[in-house]
């Protein structure tokens, strides 16, 4: 059986990681590595097939950025070139990105079995461009394996109960995985210079508060008030916007890093203060109160227990939320840690 496995962005790799380390343990699977170049700063790329000991892609389409549509245009036009070379049983995509929606329909149209991994998850914002990208590439894949019940719950109102399972999710297989190796490889005084528990993580990249000035001066006029330092590892494309935005001298903005060194930041942090989907879930495993950045999100297991709060670009909400310290304890929404297996052994029977 061979399984084209098509990533572009930084939660991508890490989640194809997982999965590539469970198909080495099936002789019988060929995995081929497409990577779009969808992010291709190396900071956000390169960096993570090293350290996460991915093999290095076989195909990089090296797209770029771009507007959505020519970007996505450019992606389909190259995996369509690959897929008809090295005609897969099976396309692997993740997530909801335009490397997501461009590698589904590629398949669609070859029909090649498309599996896509994280389905079910909806902000219910259409606009959003990860929105469309996930309710697409859900409707015309062949098996979606649901992250949560919640997940699965909503594929069946859409009417795709019959090809939704249940597999629980892939980064908290990651997390359980990375976390042990990166207690042994990183040391946060490499990183940063602020002592365990003295700091909050923060990072900033969705098109609602990147495309607009307005909601990200105040997100950064809210760090600024915040009473312990700020460390935001910037998106290449955010930091291009840092000239026109005014912050404090707490607010200390560093450059991207590899996924083990932001485990460490992440496991040695305060709070979490985010608009990403992953770091929010990643913040709930490894039990750190998270304030989300955005006006809704796709995880609403995190809001259990005061664990995550909704506050969008508003300054007052975010101050007052840091300044909540009411937890209580977790439940278990996402799995037993043996996702990737799952996912693995259904295709290897499905082929």
């Amino acid at each position: 059986m061979k399984i084209a496995t098509i990533v572009g962005a930084r939660p991508q790799f890490i989640k194809a990681a997982t999965l590539s380390r469970v198909i080495k343990n099936f002789t019988a699977i060929h995995e081929i590595i497409i990577h779009t170049g969808q992010h291709y700063d190396p900071n956000m790329s390169g960096i993570f097939f090293e350290e996460l000991n991915i093999p290095e892609p076989d195909i990089n389409l090296e797209i770029g950025s771009g507007n959505h549509g020519k970007q996505t245009a450019r992606m389909l036009e190259g995996i369509e070139e690959v897929l008809l070379r090295e005609k897969p049983d099976w396309v692997l995509v993740y997530g909801d990105t335009n490397s997501t929606i461009a590698g589904a329909l590629a398949a669609a149209k070859l029909n090649i079995k498309i599996a896509h991994v994280e389905a079910g998850l909806r902000s219910f914002n259409r606009s959003m461009p990860e929105e469309i990208n996930r309710i697409a590439t859900d409707h015309i894949s062949d098996v979606l394996f649901a992250p949560t019940q919640n997940a699965m719950q909503l594929l069946a109102k859409e009417g795709l109960a019959d090809k939704a399972v249940f597999s629980g999710d892939v980064m908290y297989d990651s997390i359980e995985y990375y976390k042990i190796i990166a207690e042994k490889k990183c040391f946060l005084h490499n990183i940063i210079k602020e002592e365990p528990g003295k700091y909050f993580l923060a990072t900033v990249h969705r098109q609602e508060n990147t495309d607009q000035i307005k909601n990200l001066q105040s997100i950064f006029l809210a760090f600024s008030e915040l009473d312990m330092p700020v460390i935001v590892p910037l998106h290449p494309r955010t930091l291009k916007l840092m000239d026109e935005i005014t912050y404090r001298s707490n607010v200390k903005i560093i450059n991207p890093v590899g996924y083990l060194d932001m485990i460490t930041l992440l496991s040695n942090c305060h709070k979490v203060l985010t608009d990403s989907g992953g770091l929010q879930k990643e913040a709930f495993f490894l039990k750190k109160p998270c304030i989300t950045l955005r006006e809704e999100t796709e995880w609403i297991e995190t809001l259990e227990g005061g664990w995550n709060y909704i506050v969008g670009a508003n300054k007052l909400k975010i101050i007052e939320k840091v300044n909540a310290n009411h937890v209580q304890e977790q439940k278990y929404y996402f799995g037993d840690g043996k996702a990737s297996e799952k996912i693995i052994e259904y295709m290897s029977k499905n082929a």
